[in-house]
């Protein structure tokens, strides 16, 4: 995760680590999401620094009956599942140790805000919030912009942009 890019913002005194601490920064990181045309139909693309340094790489099938893809770093080692729950009202996908998808395995769960939303909101619940009244992280996002911003819970604060 990466910290807000405003001169005024500063990194939270506690960082929060919810895959790996080998995956948190104290500044700033620029990342760009490659989706190669070829390969549009199979979901799979790249995210890259600004320095076209391949950082993490998405693999899966993209529009299948059991749309699941997997998260891996740059070497090619899977770091999360993320599988899109079936039959759920608010588009949920839960998130996976590694390649597994074994619930002993979740780490959390995503869904959207509300069923219709012109920008992007999701509700970010992890594994122990089994009651999901609050959620642990909101992440808002826009295509258009090509940003989003990761806050705790309910709160103004933010923990990654």
């Amino acid at each position: 995760m990466a910290y807000p890019s405003s001169s005024s913002s500063q990194p939270l005194a506690n960082p929060v680590s919810i895959i790996s601490s080998h995956f948190c920064a104290p500044y700033p990181i620029d990342l760009a999401i490659i989706r190669n045309v070829l390969t549009i139909s199979d979901g799979s693309f790249v995210v890259t620094d600004i320095n076209g340094n391949i950082v993490f790489k998405v693999k899966g099938a993209f529009l299948s009956v059991h749309d699941r893809r997997v998260l891996l770093d740059g070497a090619g080692n899977p770091i999360v599942t993320l599988k899109q729950k079936l039959m759920s009202a608010h588009d949920r996908w839960q998130v996976f140790k590694g390649d597994s998808t074994d619930s002993s395995d979740l780490l959390f769960s995503a869904k959207r805000s509300s069923m219709f939303q012109l920008k992007t909101k999701l509700d970010v619940f992890l594994a122990n919030n089994t009651k999901e009244e609050v959620c642990d992280f909101k992440v808002k996002g826009s295509w258009l912009e090509r940003s989003c911003v990761v806050y705790a819970g309910e709160s103004s604060t933010i923990v990654a942009q």
